[in-house]
């Protein structure tokens, strides 16, 4: 290396990104850097951050048992229903149809989830929660509600109430 490479005395040198280590108890990427103050001020971005940190939580709880949070989301569509068609499943989980098929086949082979004939159609098959499947979110209930609480462990429970209704109503949107 150069003298002209070298960083000036008392300059602070920076790691890159990709090489740093995670710490024990992270704190926001950057959050003294100009550039991270203005996503903080994106109120999309936050969300988008919110959703990837409690995607992650709840996919690391789940990786034990070969079922990730977009099977997860089916199987809790499924619970709400008697069955639905596979192109039901993609339009009310805004899933792409062909991601349907291989998370329906994942579920199928857990025994999570099954194909049947559509009493409507003899020609379509609907998709159905088994009685595993039931048995299986009823044992995730308590740690997608660890998930949430630890996520949500900043806010006092009348400011949760009050996020949850505020998503619900951005949620409901067309």
């Amino acid at each position: 290396m150069r003298a002209t490479d070298r960083p000036a005395a008392g300059a602070r040198t920076r790691e890159p990104a990709i090489a740093r280590q995670p710490t024990e108890n992270p704190s926001p990427i950057d959050a003294d850097e100009p550039w991270m103050r203005g996503l903080h001020a994106d109120t999309g971005y936050l969300l988008y951050r919110l959703g990837l940190r409690s995607g992650q939580a709840f996919n690391t709880f789940l990786q034990e048992s070969g079922v990730r949070l977009r099977h997860y989301a089916v199987l809790r569509y499924l619970a709400t229903s008697e069955g639905a068609l596979q192109r039901e499943l993609s339009t009310r989980l805004g899933y792409d149809p062909s991601a349907i098929v291989g998370l329906v086949d994942d579920l199928e082979k857990q025994d999570l989830a099954e194909r049947r004939p559509s009493p409507d159609d003899r020609r379509s098959r609907i998709v159905v929660l088994t009685e595993r499947g039931r048995t299986f979110l009823r044992d995730t209930d308590e740690a997608g509600l660890r998930v949430t609480n630890d996520l949500l462990a900043p806010l006092d429970p009348a400011e949760r109430e009050t996020l949850h209704a505020l998503l619900l109503r951005v949620a409901d949107r067309p």
